[in-house]
């Protein structure tokens, strides 16, 4: 068995905006539009992945906290309604989910090797939290391949940002392992803004762009220097700084999902692809990617 390699990591922000702008059917609310800057990016990076031959994609997404252990889906279907709980006007989406059991289990046994605490969701009534749904869909609205969800275990808020980095990493590098043994093709997907101070009221019409922008202009700053290290191949100094970005700007790199895939990439020191930057109530939202392969790599933005 030849071995199984990632073939393309995603930085997929999950606002459930830009799937209730994008009015699937699968979702029960109506839009006018919207965020055309990250939905019009989602779409190319969709494109792109139409040409890559791949088997499944991973996603870590912090809107599954576990605070023992790190969790993995561990049943080949997942049917439910997922409904975001901050905003059920936006996002009551129906899903059927296909899961890679056997990767997930090999994931689970890797990174237990490796002495973290891990631990299979069997139970099928169990709902899929909207963060997993948002990127994923945005991703591959055809929802023909199918994923492996990973939990966020709450190492930021038992111990530090610091701590986080650290945990993160040893779990993307035994996920990286279980990738290769595999032998398959796979997307990683980090699901999570940059900045993520954001405002606490809501516009009478979601959709209305005039009353759109970055929280402040200080977590603007930070999210740029973040997108030129990431457009200067220095992922490595990125993690490196994570816990004082996570710190000023409340962002959910705090969960460890972009440590988590860096680690599996092993520190990209080449540009990452930029396909659109966008504030959602206030918070900072970067869609990239990590292409391994030199001669599909290109420069979009």
């Amino acid at each position: 068995m030849s071995k199984g390699e990632i073939v393309l990591g995603c930085l997929a922000p999950h606002p459930p905006h830009v799937v209730y702008a994008e009015n699937p059917e699968q979702n029960e609310a109506f839009a006018e539009g919207g965020w055309e800057t990250l939905r019009w990016g989602y779409h190319r990076l969709a494109r792109k992945l139409k040409k890559i031959d791949y088997d499944a994609m991973v996603i870590f997404t912090p809107h599954w906290q576990t605070y023992i252990g790190t969790h993995f889906l561990g049943l080949p279907k997942f049917q439910s309604k997922s409904v975001d709980p901050v905003f059920p006007n936006l996002f009551r989406y129906n899903y059927d989910i296909s899961v890679d059991v056997d990767l997930a289990e090999e994931m689970k046994n890797e990174a237990s090797e490796a002495g973290i605490i891990t631990k299979m969701m069997r139970n099928p009534d169990f709902r899929v939290d909207y963060g997993t749904i948002t990127s994923c869909h945005m991703l591959n609205p055809e929802w023909d391949k199918p994923i492996v969800t990973i939990s966020s275990n709450r190492n930021a808020h038992y111990y530090s940002a610091e701590v986080m980095n650290e945990q993160a990493g040893a779990l993307g590098e035994a996920c990286a392992k279980a990738i290769e043994n595999s032998g398959k093709k796979v997307v990683l997907i980090s699901s999570h803004s940059l900045s993520h101070r954001h405002f606490v009221t809501e516009s009478p019409l979601p959709e209305d762009m005039s009353k759109e922008h970055i929280y402040n202009h200080s977590q603007y700053v930070w999210d740029m220097k973040l997108v030129e290290l990431m457009r200067e191949g220095k992922m490595k100094e990125v993690v490196d700084i994570i816990p004082e970005f996570t710190e000023q700007t409340i962002a959910e790199t705090e969960a460890g999902g972009l440590t988590w895939m860096m680690a599996a990439m092993g520190f990209p020191d080449f540009s990452a692809e930029i396909y659109g930057y966008q504030s959602v109530i206030g918070t900072g939202n970067l869609i990239a990617a990590w292409d391994p392969n030199s001669e599909t790599r290109e420069i979009v933005l």
